[in-house]
């Protein structure tokens, strides 16, 4: 009679086994997820680092930009946060700088009258306490069980196609047309050997799954990134895009040129960390004014949030009966730090990644996958050289992949229930419409709550829904509602 070992003590605490996961699945799904938000390390500093504030300094108060000091504060932070993740929630979610925050920091924030950029970052940390206050009274976690279950899963089906045509476009297989809003590869064919890459990356994935080799996600990254170093060593292609972010060869690689670095290791510089001012936006633009900049933020931060992790807790098979993850207090109360931890490193808010997901498709199940993530990133800060292999036609397969297998959620709505089926629809195609799952799930709110008063069920409504789409009602007119107060 055989045995059974007793599982160790790492499967005891992330709950391994109970999970139905193994140890090398939570690995692989870790670095699954590394390989596919590695990109942040690279693109954050593009974004904040190379924009001056209203008075000419760059991040981290220099005259000229430091893109290697903004990488590596983003890459700890994102690992920090990432392994509070792991290890205090048990959720297998990673974190980094967010994607349209930043953007929104740098051509929103940063640019405003006398404001700095340790001003911005200010707001930042203001909007992270603020959030970590509704988590610890509960009214986070209110709103979220609030939102009926049919509702969570069109915010996961949304996700899923937000982040494939993220990845189609990061790839160059779907661009900008001339005479429509998007069209196939350049004038509607397939050109340049990147885009070759990313196809073959994206084949390799799904004959991997569907002959059922456990890693097909990751093997696809790691194979189309070595296609893409051979490829770039032969052909010479170089960057899309110039230095002042024009397309300068619409063959070539969208962010990475793929090769091998001269240098694996280089010291870390982290002269953003600390790098922020609590209260002198009041000083810079006003009370009015940082009231509507933190509301700005914090509803984009809350609800991003809030479907990240419905969609991450539907693809692992995690959620209960009302679509809640375990523990759910816990990832919430880290993701809210994780908020504040990004404004006080100088690197912009830190929120969940959807990008987790790749993960999560690899088969991880608990936070030990964020536990390897987490380190991974920490790692980066000395190896950024070899992130900057990675091409995003290498990388963006994946999100793809995973995108298909969200999108096979959408059998759980009911289509014939107008009352569902309108806010799930708007909410699923607004997000790739808009290229914000923010705009996304507000719509689908605001839908949800018109639907049911046009049919006389008001009272069937949750208070809370009431108050969230009141809220994202402000939040679709925050630019009205700012020339009406006579803010800029």
């Amino acid at each position: 009679m055989a045995v059974t070992a007793p599982p160790s003590a790492i499967d005891r605490w992330f709950e391994v086994s109970a999970r139905g996961s193994t140890v090398g699945r939570e690995v692989r799904g870790g670095l699954a997820t590394f390989f596919t938000m590695a990109y942040i390390v690279v693109l954050n500093p593009l974004i904040i680092g190379t924009h001056a504030d209203a008075t000419g300094k760059y991040l981290g108060g220099g005259d000229s930009p430091n893109l290697a000091a903004v990488a590596a504060g983003t890459a700890l932070v994102a690992g920090v946060v990432t392994l509070l993740m792991g290890f205090v929630a048990n959720y297998p979610l990673a974190l980094a700088t967010g994607l349209g925050l930043n953007a929104f920091l740098a051509f929103g924030v940063a640019s405003l009258p006398d404001m700095t950029w340790a001003d911005a970052m200010g707001l930042v940390v203001i909007e992270g306490l603020v959030i970590l206050v509704l988590v610890l009274t509960g009214l986070r976690e209110a709103v979220f069980r609030a939102v009926p279950a049919p509702l969570k899963t069109a915010i996961s089906v949304g996700i899923g196609l937000f982040i494939t045509i993220v990845g189609l476009v990061d790839a160059g297989f779907v661009r900008a047309g001339s005479g429509t809003p998007l069209e196939l590869g350049i004038g509607g064919f397939l050109a340049g050997w990147p885009t070759l890459v990313f196809v073959v990356g994206l084949v390799l994935m799904i004959v991997l799954m569907a002959r059922g080799v456990r890693g097909a996600i990751l093997g696809g990254i790691v194979a189309a990134t070595v296609l893409a170093v051979v490829v770039e060593a032969v052909a010479h292609l170089g960057p899309r895009t110039g230095a002042d972010g024009s397309v300068v060869n619409p063959r070539a690689w969208g962010l990475n040129v793929p090769a091998l670095p001269d240098s694996w290791v280089s010291a870390p510089d982290f002269a953003t960390l600390g790098h922020f001012s609590l209260l002198g936006s009041f000083e810079a633009v006003g009370w009015v004014t940082v009231v509507l900049l933190v509301f700005t933020l914090l509803l984009a931060d809350f609800f991003d949030t809030m479907g990240t992790v419905v969609a991450i807790g539907a693809e692992g098979d995690l959620l209960d009966a009302e679509g809640n993850p375990p523990r759910m207090r816990r990832i919430l109360v880290v993701d809210s730090i994780a908020a504040a931890a990004g404004g006080a490193g100088g690197v912009s808010s830190n929120t969940s990644f959807i990008e987790s997901a790749t993960g999560v498709g690899e088969g991880a199940r608990t936070g030990l996958a964020s536990v390897v993530t987490g380190v991974a990133f920490l790692l980066t800060t000395f190896l950024a050289p070899v992130v900057a292999i990675v091409p995003y036609e290498a990388a963006t397969p994946a999100l793809v992949v995973v995108g298909f297998l969200m999108m096979t959620q959408v059998k759980g709505i009911d289509w014939t229930d107008l009352e569902i089926a309108v806010p799930a629809f708007l909410t699923i195609v607004l997000m790739p419409f808009t290229y914000s799952i923010s705009a996304g799930i507000g719509a689908g709110f605001v839908a949800f709550v018109v639907v049911k008063l046009a049919r006389g069920k008001a009272r069937a409504v949750h208070p809370v829904m009431w108050v969230v789409a009141a809220l994202f009602v402000v939040y679709f007119a925050i630019d009205p509602i700012k020339q009406l107060l006579g803010v800029s």
